[in-house]
């Protein structure tokens, strides 16, 4: 039997998958002291994509935000992630702001990291973890998992040697953003990487986009895996990761022991709920067993990214012609991991097929850097002649013409124009008009708004279909007048 650390995913990954990273910091206080005493690893949070949707859809700060959450947890590391070569572009981030973006979240409290390249560019991923370890933060060396032709057990296993090599890397992650690894899969990749990760201990998140993701945790601790990534049961499963309640019942039952408190899930959940449903956001999600998903293996939180480009198209009667061409794409693009940025990519330029009916007639600049080899050494062949189509194009000629500069920090922060390396990031990271419109918010809502009551619930739903200008509501004393 096996001792099994859990990692929150409740505030990261979940509200990743389910709320397009909306999540405001009010929604998160009431709870994270809760999560802090419940006996989690690590609770992951913080990632370039949050500031940035933080940013401009949430109007907040994200560093007022990030140093309010980690305040709320004296107890618990706070985890980031970070893509070895990009902040929050589908291009290349220079190396220098790459490392400015890590000294700076840890700066603010993080202490625990997920570094992660799809195309193993291990230098880079080396060189960040080192950074970490400039303020003693953990590190997690990151294995993005997906299934193709070329990702076999011996090419994760030589990645997991060169990652483990290092010492600035404490644990290895094995990350399957589709959801797709079975028994039969792990039953010779989990020994081949335990085989070459030197000791350390062997991390697991699986998104549970196929509703396999819970067996699939069982069968990998069986086999070493000791770290699992799950969520409170409203932000879990559909595109999120499994439930900390369901996989703290099948680890007892098979038993294995935990240090959580099972206690403290309940007012979790509750909570969480009452939010999701409050901002109109999903919640309570499930999966069917889709053999499509396999095909095409697109991350979960892209899916609606897919449809709202469709609708906009008034195209959403070919979102499965959609689904079929990007699993073609990605075969002719060489089988690039589907995390980001290439889930995106081969997602936009399978898009761009559909609508308008002649293959690679537009192709994003990220396309072009790809098969130039801007951001590494793609691992399949890429069909050639796809390769030649794009590179015939007279934008193709530009963008290889300019490939991605590497600029000093001194002069990095003479472009943006700030001695202060956290305002750089932000504006690295948005335009400046976003960062008007976040100022101008005010200081980050420690609360949300939540409906106090089903009576109250049931009033906004009256008013929805009554279609009425005001309602008064009264009860035990209470008189509410709403109006629209």
């Amino acid at each position: 039997m096996a001792h099994i650390e859990f990692l929150d995913e409740t505030i990261r990954d979940g509200q990743q998958s389910l709320w397009g990273m909306r999540m405001r910091a009010g929604m998160a206080l009431p709870i994270t002291p809760i999560l802090d005493k419940t006996g989690f690893r690590v609770i992951d949070l913080a990632g370039s994509s949050m500031f940035e949707v933080q940013i401009k859809h949430c109007q907040e700060n994200p560093w007022e935000s990030l140093d309010l959450i980690v305040g709320s947890v004296p107890n618990t590391p706070i985890r980031g992630g970070m893509r070895s070569n990009a902040s929050v572009t589908f291009g290349v981030t220079p190396d220098s702001l790459m490392d400015c973006w890590m000294r700076g979240l840890n700066r603010h409290g993080v202490r625990s990291f997920w570094i992660y390249d799809v195309l193993f560019n291990i230098d880079k991923m080396h060189r960040l973890a080192k950074v970490a370890k400039e303020f003693g933060s953990e590190v997690a060396g990151s294995i993005m998992f997906t299934l193709s032709p070329v990702h076999t057990d011996a090419y994760y296993a030589d990645k997991a040697d060169k990652l483990s090599a290092s010492p600035d890397i404490d644990t290895l992650l094995l990350y399957d953003t589709a959801g797709t690894l079975d028994k039969e899969r792990l039953s010779t990749l989990v020994p081949a990487i335990v085989a070459n990760a030197r000791g350390k201990k062997i991390e697991f998140h699986s998104n549970n986009l196929l509703g396999m993701s819970a067996k699939a945790y069982l069968d990998a601790i069986e086999l070493g895996v000791s770290i699992i990534h799950t969520a409170s049961r409203p932000m879990a499963n559909g595109p999120s990761v499994p439930s900390t309640e369901i996989m703290v019942k099948n680890i007892e039952l098979r038993g294995h022991t935990h240090n959580l408190d099972t206690s403290l899930f309940k007012p979790v959940a509750d909570h969480m709920e009452a939010v999701g449903k409050a901002a109109g956001y999903l919640i309570n999600q499930y999966s069917e067993y889709d053999v499509m998903s396999i095909e095409h293996q697109i991350p979960g939180g892209m899916v609606g990214t897919l449809k709202a480009q469709l609708a906009q198209h008034k195209m959403m009667d070919r979102f499965d012609e959609v689904l079929a061409e990007t699993a073609r794409v990605r075969r002719e693009l060489g089988y690039p991991t589907m995390a980001t940025p290439f889930s995106q990519l081969v997602g936009i330029q399978a898009v761009l097929n559909i609508v308008r009916g002649d293959r690679y007639s537009v192709i994003p600049d990220e396309v072009i850097q790809y098969v130039c080899g801007f951001y590494g050494d793609p691992v399949g062949e890429l069909d050639q002649n796809v390769v030649d189509r794009i590179m015939s194009s007279s934008r193709a000629r530009t963008v290889a013409a300019n490939p991605p500069e590497q600029p000093t920090i001194e002069e990095l922060r003479k472009t943006y124009g700030t001695d202060d390396d956290d305002e750089l990031i932000l504006r690295a990271l948005v335009p400046e008009a976003d960062l008007a419109k976040m100022r101008a918010a005010g200081p980050v809502k420690t609360t949300y708004p939540l409906l106090s009551s089903p009576e109250l619930d049931q009033v906004r739903q009256l008013m929805t279909l009554a279609n009425t200008p005001a309602v008064r509501f009264k009860a035990m004393g209470v008189e509410v007048s709403l109006r629209r």
